[in-house]
């Protein structure tokens, strides 16, 4: 695993190989089993994670007790808090484990420290979320301008990995549409055209 994000680090900053494995060794990585819960809606977020290897549902409960899902984040995607600095800030989301997991878990109160420590992990973490924020930006955009059949293709085309790792219901909830229509889109999208 450490392998994994030494790799991610070459490709984002000009550390050393020494300063790297500086970094890589003060780091803490856990695992996490199947559903479990990182941190729940309502909750004041403590945590950053860094996903090596597996799957992170972020979804809700809307005033109507329905459950929503809003993202799914896999490897060499980072689950950032961005209101950490109001204390007393409950997450809006949960966050929970569609599979076992294996990530690097970060304290928000060290995490200052660790960027004061290495001055390029603050670098490297800035054009990690500025990729990760574009790359949301045009999904949402592309979300919002397309057909329940059109977002399917998106997923197919951008993130097919997601459609044998995330049950169907979780999967139809962040496309917008209900499971039956997902498997009605899924049955004619490929099948192909007629």
């Amino acid at each position: 695993m450490k392998d994994i994000l030494a790799k991610y680090m070459t490709k984002l900053t000009s550390l050393s190989e020494e300063e790297q494995q500086a970094i890589i060794d003060e780091l803490h990585i856990e695992e996490f089993e199947k559903g479990t819960v990182l941190f729940r809606q309502g909750d004041v977020p403590t945590k950053c994670y860094f996903i090596l290897e597996g799957c992170v549902r972020q979804h809700s409960v809307d005033e109507a007790g329905r459950e929503i899902t809003s993202n799914f984040y896999t490897e060499e995607q980072a689950i950032a808090i961005f209101n950490r600095h109001k204390s007393d800030k409950s997450s809006d989301h949960t966050f929970t484990c569609v599979e076992d997991s294996v990530m690097v878990v970060g304290l928000l109160e060290t995490e200052q420290n660790m960027y004061n420590k290495y001055t390029q992990l603050e670098s490297m973490t800035r054009k990690m979320i500025e990729e990760n924020l574009s790359q949301v930006q045009e999904e949402f955009a592309s979300f919002i301008a397309s057909s329940p059949a059109e977002r399917f293709r998106a997923l197919l085309a951008k993130r097919p990995s997601l459609i044998r790792r995330v049950p169907q219901h979780q999967l139809a909830s962040y496309l917008g549409m209900t499971p039956e229509s997902l498997s009605r889109i899924k049955k004619r999208v490929m099948r192909g055209p007629i």
